[in-house]
């Protein structure tokens, strides 16, 4: 399915942006992509804030619909254009599975991979150490995890699994190896050959 009516507002860099548009390119859904200019402000002008009044990123708009916070369009995205009902499962357990792993992503991933990462690329006067704990501590759960089944929620792909990769795969761009971590990198790589599949653009951290 596709339509000409989507339009993404997002950044490069951003993993939140993203994971956004890694989903509507699994759905083969065809968009107009937006680059808002964070560094000069561009997120807190009228302009934007009235798509957002939060000043963040991303916002995706359907036609009369606008919607932000990534996870919140990830779960539109699948309601709406996955006529499979794959992408988010309607069965009680699964759903819910899926519900803790988008969580879990704007929890420990955003306070931990994705923290340690704004640190390295963007010099943010945060606590990188703590954010690396939380990463170990999140690595650690989802290496487990990933051991006995091949995505985050059974043996198909769901939004959890978009949710969580963008910050993942980028996550040694913020100090935060993944080598110990061989279940994460096959899952990884998994996910990185499904039909529709596009990359994030990579970085190089500023004390590199």
């Amino acid at each position: 399915m596709t339509t000409s009516a989507l339009r993404l507002h997002g950044f490069p860099l951003s993993g939140h942006s993203h994971r956004v548009e890694l989903m509507l390119s699994l759905l083969g859904l065809k968009f107009e992509s937006v680059q808002i200019d964070l560094f000069n402000g561009a997120h807190k002008r009228p302009e934007f804030l009235a798509k957002n009044p939060f000043g963040q990123i991303p916002v995706l708009e359907d036609g009369a619909v606008t919607l932000s916070d990534s996870n919140a369009i990830l779960v539109y995205l699948a309601s709406r254009y996955d006529s499979s009902r794959t992408w988010l499962p309607q069965e009680p357990v699964a759903a819910a599975q899926v519900q803790r792993w988008l969580s879990i992503a704007a929890g420990e991933l955003a306070h931990g991979p994705a923290l340690a990462r704004l640190v390295a690329l963007f010099g943010l006067p945060l606590d990188a150490a703590r954010a690396k704990t939380v990463a170990a501590a999140l690595y650690g759960v989802l290496d487990a995890h990933l051991g006995t089944q091949r995505f985050l929620v059974g043996s198909t792909p769901t939004i959890a699994d978009v949710a969580l990769y963008s910050y993942t795969a980028h996550a040694p761009e913020g100090g935060v190896s993944l080598e110990p971590y061989a279940n994460v990198r096959a899952w990884l790589a998994r996910i990185e050959t499904l039909p529709g599949f596009v990359a994030m653009q990579r970085s190089t951290p500023k004390a590199a």
